[in-house]
């Protein structure tokens, strides 16, 4: 009997992420992967399926130009490993949903009209996103095609939450503070309810920190903040991005340097942030590795950020009962998330280093009133739990 199977995409700026999931009462993971240094020499190929790594080799950069043919290589690994009709659904990030789409959708040709629209809200990952959309639809043409949006799980936002200070026809047309990484954040409140239920009823700071980083105000389950806004540019800086900044540095660029707002574009999203600051890298191993006066500065600042992003959403909250780092910085990086706690006493928070160090589950002091967590987060799960979802409402009609 043929297995059926739900495929993830999850097609970045750089990266193709991937995992294929056995349809069961609930979704099991057989096989995950991501080709990854996409617009460079070389790209490369890695997939670990139950048995092992399946593959782990650098792609012919003339296989992978772009996104369109480097999602070629990934579904030409997938055929090979399950066979074309063995997926029956492909669930999708979609970064950017906009106004409309707060829930999972099936993706039809007027879906993806309105989907494109939203590229300049994301210009990073949209136009990535529905590319791996319409490669998925050419070698899958039967499967379901499901969207799952980063910022649907921010709609909870109360109005205050949601809004900038600028006339309201504005607001009404679809400018307003959406927030993203939105999966994520879902994913870690599910995995709080196993492992800290009574924590994930109380109030909770998430910190998804990579080489994209937001931080999001949670209560009982429900984005009520999140640090990014209208694109995925506001908040904390991140790799090569550039994070809060005064508006009025974007009309002084424009006004007074006579930069083209797509030269302006190019900074803010492809050479800010860490990698701006530092002059070096967006990788923070390379930036700790370094050591150079700049690259330090740039850690500095990239924490000092977050410390003032926990203060504003603690208020936010009216108070904190646990905060959790994900991401890959987030989990992976014990030295920032040291540094990230310390001095916060006054709000009742205390790591045990030795089990920060050692990256464990739960890593604050015994006495911290306030908990704090380290969960991987896993946006391709909540992905396949979605399309699960949608997979199973279509069948029934």
């Amino acid at each position: 009997m043929t297995r059926r199977h739900i495929l993830t995409l999850n097609a970045g700026s750089s990266s193709i992420k991937f995992a294929l999931f056995e349809e069961q009462a609930a979704p099991a993971e057989t096989l995950r992967g991501q080709i990854q240094g996409l617009g460079g020499a070389t790209p490369h190929l890695r997939a670990i399926a139950g048995s092992g790594t399946l593959v782990d080799e650098a792609v012919d950069a003339a296989r992978a130009t772009g996104h369109e043919a480097a999602l070629a290589v990934v579904i030409d690994l997938l055929q090979r490993a399950v066979g074309r009709s063995a997926v029956d659904a492909i669930g999708h990030r979609i970064v950017h949903g906009g106004l409309e789409f707060a829930q999972p959708v099936v993706i039809t040709d007027d879906v993806m009209g309105r989907l494109e629209a939203l590229n300049p809200l994301a210009p990073l990952h949209q136009p990535h996103n529905l590319s791996g959309v319409r490669a998925a639809h050419r070698a899958f043409p039967d499967a379901l095609q499901v969207g799952c949006f980063d910022t649907a799980f921010h709609r909870s936002h109360p109005w205050v939450n949601d809004t900038y200070a600028l006339p309201r026809e504005l607001y009404e047309q679809g400018v307003r503070r959406y927030g993203f990484h939105g999966l994520s954040y879902e994913y870690v409140v599910s995995r709080l309810k196993e492992i800290a239920p009574d924590d994930e009823k109380g109030r909770v700071v998430v910190m998804h920190l990579g080489n994209g980083a937001s931080m999001c105000a949670i209560r009982d389950g429900q984005s009520i903040g999140s640090s990014m806004g209208f694109t995925a540019l506001d908040g904390l800086p991140m790799g090569t991005r550039c994070g809060q900044l005064d508006p009025g540095v974007v009309l002084y660029l424009l006004q007074e340097k006579r930069m083209t707002a797509e030269a302006i574009g190019d900074l803010l999203y492809n050479h800010s942030g860490l990698k701006g600051l530092s002059g070096l890298s967006q990788d923070m191993r390379e930036l700790e590795a370094a050591g150079t006066p700049q690259a330090m500065q740039a850690i500095d600042y990239f924490v000092d950020r977050i410390r003032r992003e926990l203060g504003a959403m603690t208020a936010v909250l009216s108070g904190l009962d646990a905060v959790v780092f994900c991401g890959g910085i987030g989990e992976h990086a014990w030295r920032i998330r040291e540094r990230v706690c310390q001095g916060f006493d006054w709000l009742g928070m205390a790591l045990d280093n030795s089990r920060n160090r050692a990256g464990e589950p739960a890593i604050s002091s015994a006495d911290s009133r306030v908990r704090v967590f380290v969960v991987n987060t896993e946006e391709e799960m909540m992905i396949a739990r979605h399309t699960a979802g949608l997979l199973a409402e279509q069948r029934k009609d």
